[in-house]
């Protein structure tokens, strides 16, 4: 299980499509006491994987204090940033502090327009700069890449750089519309489109050695059987089921695109709200509507439940980006 903590709402960048509207740190977010507490909760409920995000989860000065306890915890410290702040210095320090891997955001081969995408002049080139930092200090790196209309023909060439930069993976993410992205909605792939590309990173993983994981594209799973690709994961959407998100202020709900509240860590525990919250439990159903309660492949699947929220209103919908359709009996 994993779960991910938008540690600060403070962010160097002004990127299009932030789900969290970052830029200026929020009133009232969790302090460090309230952190350290939080993933002594995180851990107390038998999670593994720490993702610390943002925001930019670097313009924390307690950052490496909280990595530190995540470690000694017994979770896997993971990053989603930027990747602008990372020196030479900060990838030793928080190599020290415990950090797994850090997940760097580049989503075109071309500076300027990863550039003009993340609204932050000479964004491509510190991004590139801190993934040179990283591999310098031995500290693991990823390379993250949001997904649109107009860089969909760039996925394989940014594998192929990932590769030349020593990365470990490359993870594709598919736009939902929330926050910022509202604007750009338009610009989200299509139907056709997000299945097309999907085949084609899963034709890539066969050709390169490092993971390449698309996040927010459940559909991967069963295009992942039908053409015989193996991969480590068992299933598509894991909002609420085996992932959750926290705030900087501490709100709980199922992911970053879903945003409707499950509670807050402030008035519950954390292991409270990961077990009793009613929009938790109804995902657990896998009671979906539409095509994906007939789909086969409803259990390795499972529809993004944020996209059906934005689209049909409710999040136990059909996906609504999914060509795949059965009939019942079939």
């Amino acid at each position: 299980m994993l779960v991910s903590w938008n540690t600060t709402n403070a962010c160097n960048m002004y990127c299009k499509h932030c789900y969290r509207d970052a830029g200026a740190k929020a009133a009232e977010e969790l302090s460090t006491e309230e952190g350290l507490a939080l993933i002594d909760q995180i851990a107390g409920a038998g999670f593994k994987i720490m993702i610390f995000s943002g925001g930019e989860p670097l313009m924390r000065d307690d950052i490496f204090t909280l990595v530190a306890r995540a470690r000694e915890r017994g979770l896997r410290p993971v990053f989603g940033t930027n990747g602008t702040l990372i020196t030479g210095e900060t990838a030793r320090r928080l190599k020290e502090a415990g950090a797994a891997v850090m997940g760097i955001s580049l989503d075109s081969v071309d500076p300027k327009s990863h550039d003009d995408f993340r609204a932050t002049p000479g964004a491509w080139q510190g991004a590139v700069d801190g993934m040179r930092a990283c591999r310098e200090a031995g500290l693991p790196f990823q390379v993250h890449t949001t997904v649109m209309g107009w860089n969909k023909d760039e996925v394989e060439r940014l594998t192929d750089f990932a590769v030349r930069m020593g990365a470990v993976g490359h993870h594709i993410f598919f736009l939902v519309p929330t926050g910022r992205a509202v604007g750009i909605a338009e610009e989200s792939l299509k139907a056709g489109q997000y299945e097309e590309l999907l085949q084609r990173i899963m034709r890539k993983q066969a050709e390169v050695k490092i993971e390449l994981k698309p996040t927010c594209a459940p559909q991967f799973m069963r295009i992942a059987s039908q053409m015989g690709v193996k991969t480590r994961f068992s299933k598509g959407c894991l909002a609420g089921i085996a992932y959750c998100i926290i705030s900087p202020r501490g709100v709980v709900q199922p992911c970053a695109y879903l945003d409707i509240p499950a509670g807050n860590v402030r008035q519950a525990g954390f292991g409270d709200i990961w077990h009793e919250a009613g929009i938790f439990k109804d995902l657990r159903t896998e009671e979906y509507g539409g095509g994906c309660g007939i789909c086969r492949y409803k259990k390795v699947c499972g529809g993004c439940r944020a996209r059906a929220y934005f689209y049909y209103g409710d999040y136990m919908a059909e996906e609504p980006w999914c060509l795949y359709r059965e009939r019942k009996g079939r």
